[in-house]
């Protein structure tokens, strides 16, 4: 598959190596979420390591994941009802085989991260675990109440920096993956704190890098998730795969003006209530499982809400709850909610649906491996067969713990081989373009307004055709530039992966999972019970 004006740039930037500052390492891991943390730290044991993020160890989707992470920690529960939930909500396309592993091998990981210093909640001295919407039991572990994917990231930041053998660079921009004749991936390009490019040669690469939700207006993901691992992948050889589904969380505050800041559906699990703008609970009208229904079905209900009553958001009752429990139990929420004189003891919380995770991905197998030699990826970045159509509510944080330790053991084997990656003298010049330049800013802005509205929570052909046509001519006058700063290429990869979502979107022609199409409402497992997978030609 080609989207031609995406295709035309192999590298963002020249690459030179005789003229470009280097660094070589063992295994080199692009990201410090869950994943990336995980990925280091399991590398680390039997190699050198160079772990890369283009902001500090606090911007991640991980650091800002609130409800809890999955796994099976009660007597009550088992490994086979939390693998039927997964693979229920996976809508007919997750890999069964990847399900039972992830879901076999969380308990353990997670009582390693209780003793590497993770505080998870607990009362009387066991783990306080939760419900959740799609799970059949409660099985969701949390730390610090609705402050989870940090109390996670802190412990595994910490061990990390613990690490000699773990070399840690922050504020590195990663542009590109290297790739040699044989199409292997041997280490990246990007760009240090100083302003300054520079080569880090790998024997082994783990992209790590997280999602896209800053592709769309409404999002609950932090400035950083600009889809970069996702471009970069792609202009190196990798197949992406379920480009097509992008969950989007069902309740975000909905202040105008404000940033979407996420209401952890922990609220609904524990008797929170949706109710539209005329005070009405209307979820059983739309799913038996009322608020506790997946979250694509909770997603489209509210939006279906909106458009019945002419609002721009429902509300989220939760005045029944003991607001000093509150208090404690969600300490963050408590404080946005008051932060915005939201009394929740009296006051009705506005949210609405915002783009949360990107489900799709870099394809790997069973061992986290892509289709490029030496390149592996694992957490939001990664399509492991997990998620399939939609993803289980707290399966994210579980997954990136479980393949994070997958791909770093990947990536050990390899390097610790007999066969070494070698190094070339490699130049790759850009051409300097003729054509005018489109403000950045303006695209972005644009881009994302045009993603949230044409291929968004529901779907048509005609939008997603404008869609592709319109992001097509923007890439024309973008991609071809050559930019000396992280905003433009953080704005080139986001036109190279928002093609690709509406191409996606476009193909695949019914309704599974987080992908709804008006045109086409029902599933249809004749045709379309399989993967959409695309590569650059």
């Amino acid at each position: 598959m080609s989207t031609r004006q995406a295709d035309i740039r192999r590298y963002l930037v020249p690459v030179n190596t005789t003229s470009t500052q280097q660094l070589f390492t063992d295994c080199l891991v692009i990201g410090a979420g869950i994943a990336g943390l995980r990925a280091a730290l399991e590398a680390a044991e039997h190699c050198n390591v160079t772990l890369v993020c283009k902001g500090t160890f606090s911007d991640s989707n991980t650091w800002n994941a609130q409800g809890g992470i999955a796994s099976v920690l009660d007597k009550a529960d088992s490994f086979e009802s939390h693998i039927d939930d997964t693979l229920k909500t996976c809508c007919g396309i997750g890999d069964a085989e990847v399900v039972a592993r992830v879901v076999k091998e969380g308990p353990a990981l997670i009582h390693q991260l209780i003793e590497w210093g993770t505080e998870f909640d607990r009362v009387n001295g066991k783990l306080d675990i939760t419900l959740e919407g799609g799970h059949s039991h409660a099985r969701i572990a949390h730390s610090h109440g609705d402050s989870t994917g940090r109390g996670i990231a802190e412990s595994l930041s910490r061990k990390v920096r613990q690490m000699e053998s773990i070399n840690v660079i922050e504020h590195f921009f990663t542009i590109d993956l290297l790739t040699d004749e044989k199409h292997e991936c041997i280490g990246a390009i990007g760009r240090r704190p100083s302003g300054s490019l520079q080569i880090i040669w790998a024997g082994a690469t783990i992209l790590a890098t997280g999602g896209a939700g800053r592709l769309y207006r409404e999002t609950t993901n932090p400035e950083c998730s600009t889809a970069d691992g996702l471009g970069m992948a792609w202009r190196g050889g990798a197949i992406l795969r379920d480009m097509e589904f992008m969950q989007f969380h069902p309740t975000t505050l909905y202040i105008a003006g404000a940033s979407r800041a996420l209401i952890t559906e922990t609220l609904r699990g524990e008797g929170g209530v949706l109710r539209d703008c005329n005070q009405e609970r209307f979820m059983k009208e739309y799913d038996p499982a009322g608020e506790l229904a997946p979250r694509d079905v909770v997603s489209r209900a509210i939006l279906d809400r909106m458009l019945k009553t002419g609002a721009t958001h429902v509300y989220l009752d939760i005045r029944h709850f003991d607001k000093v429990h509150f208090l404690k139990r969600f300490p963050l929420i408590s404080e946005l909610c008051e932060s915005f004189d939201i009394d929740i003891s009296r006051d009705l919380i506005p949210v609405r649906p915002s783009a949360h995770y990107m489900i799709g991905g870099v394809k790997t197998d069973a061992i986290a491996a892509t289709n490029i030699p030496r390149l592996f990826a694992c957490g939001e970045v990664a399509s492991t067969g997990l998620h399939g159509a939609n993803r289980l509510g707290s399966n994210s944080l579980l997954e990136g713990l479980v393949f994070g330790k997958i791909a770093g053991q990947s990536a050990t084997s390899l390097v610790n081989g007999a066969v070494k990656a070698e190094h070339h003298r490699m130049q790759c010049d850009v051409p300097l373009s003729d054509r005018s330049r489109l403000d950045a800013e303006d695209v972005r802005n644009s881009l994302r307004a045009l993603m949230w509205r044409n291929v968004g929570i529901t779907r048509q052909e005609t939008p997603l055709t404008e869609a592709a046509e319109i992001i097509a001519f923007w890439q024309r006058y973008v991609m071809d530039k050559v930019f000396t700063n992280s905003f433009g290429w953080e704005c080139q990869n986001m036109l190279t992966v928002a093609g690709l979502m509406a191409y996606a979107a476009k193909e695949r022609k019914e309704s599974r999972g987080v992908h709804y199409r008006q045109d086409y409402p029902e599933r249809d497992d004749k045709n379309f019970a399989r993967h959409i997978e695309l590569k650059r030609e």
